[in-house]
């Protein structure tokens, strides 16, 4: 099995992010995700990737430090984790969760924990098969997020959301609400972009929440602080293609119809 690279300040400026290397159109925004992980190696965080031009990577930190919406002490908290094309089934995400796992017990962690979708959600880890490698789900909430943990010490130290995202009321009602943050290289570009240009077309209102502190991100609404839309004070999708002008009219639909 190929070699991984843990990305630091000393070399992240000449190695790839591998999530959106190829997307030339998102390179500001690439670059954006550049310097918010340059801000959070000063809190321990990781960023590991197959030595590879390949979309095959972990991120994570710790939970004291971690830009979404939760209450947890002593854990690691994964972010992105992400083995696309061909080299899904051939061991990395194991090799990746279990480097993971080996940080968390060097560093004295109670565990590892994650946000997903209760049901696979676009730009998330997959549900099922964290569970399979030994996550238990430990809170859910209405809008179809799960709070997953894995354990390494057998302890009452057990994380939950925060009351941010308990309830959706503070979300403006009117038209489009998108949150989002330079978590994500793809984000900055479609929501100024590609979901402007969408709603001005269907003269629909839309306001954007760039999410820039941590304090922002933990009192969130939503869990999905890469990317996550509302429409009239629903939670809609994390999908970012719901921003381009050909897939809107679509996800909303089927997304209205659950």
């Amino acid at each position: 099995m190929e070699g991984f690279i843990k990305l630091d300040k000393t070399n992240i400026k000449d190695e790839h992010i591998s999530c959106a290397f190829s997307d030339k159109k998102c390179k500001e925004s690439y670059e954006l995700k550049k310097a918010w992980l340059s801000e959070q190696f000063e809190f321990g965080y990781t960023f590991r990737k197959l030595d590879e031009r390949a979309k095959v990577f972990i991120e994570y930190g710790p939970s004291e430090h971690a830009w979404v919406p939760i209450k947890a002490n002593n854990y690691l908290v994964i972010n992105c984790f992400w083995v696309s094309g061909k080299y899904k089934k051939n061991g990395y995400g194991k090799e990746l969760l279990s480097l993971a796992l080996q940080d968390a017990e060097a560093q004295g962690k109670d565990g590892l924990i994650t946000v997903v979708g209760t049901k696979k959600f676009h730009f998330m880890s997959d549900t099922k098969w964290l569970i399979k490698q030994g996550f238990e789900i430990i809170e859910e909430l209405p809008t179809g997020f799960s709070l997953l943990v894995k354990k390494i010490k057998n302890n009452e130290n057990t994380p939950c959301f925060n009351n941010s995202v308990k309830s959706i009321t503070t979300v403006n009602k009117e038209g489009i609400v998108v949150y989002y943050s330079n978590r994500c290289p793809f984000s900055e570009y479609h929501v100024h972009n590609s979901l402007k240009e969408t709603a001005n077309k269907r003269n629909i209102p839309l306001e954007v929440v760039k999410l820039e502190t941590i304090e922002e991100a933990q009192n969130a609404p939503t869990p999905a602080t890469i990317f996550s839309l509302f429409y009239e004070g629903e939670f809609i999708t994390t999908d970012i293609s719901i921003c381009m002008d050909s897939r809107f009219d679509k996800l909303l639909a089927k997304s209205l119809e659950k």
